[in-house]
């Protein structure tokens, strides 16, 4: 669970902010909550699913809208 928090997080910075980086922000809680062997990855996979919607909030926040992309 924390490596796919880690990929997800990653993943969620580029495509799917939304929906990526809460689920990201679960395992890797569900994997501090279990005592993971992975605490480094599973730290950075919760810190990577904080940024993915801190992310989501600037870009939304820059254009007053509810959604995002890259073409202006």
């Amino acid at each position: 669970m924390a490596v796919a928090s880690f990929v997800l997080g990653l993943l969620g910075l580029l495509v799917l902010n939304l929906f990526l980086g809460p689920v990201a922000i679960v395992l890797a809680g569900i994997a501090l909550w279990r005592g993971t062997t992975r605490k480094g990855r599973a730290l950075l996979g919760l810190g990577l699913g904080v940024a993915d919607l801190v992310v989501l909030a600037a870009l939304v926040s820059a254009d007053n809208t509810l959604s995002w992309g890259l073409a202006g």
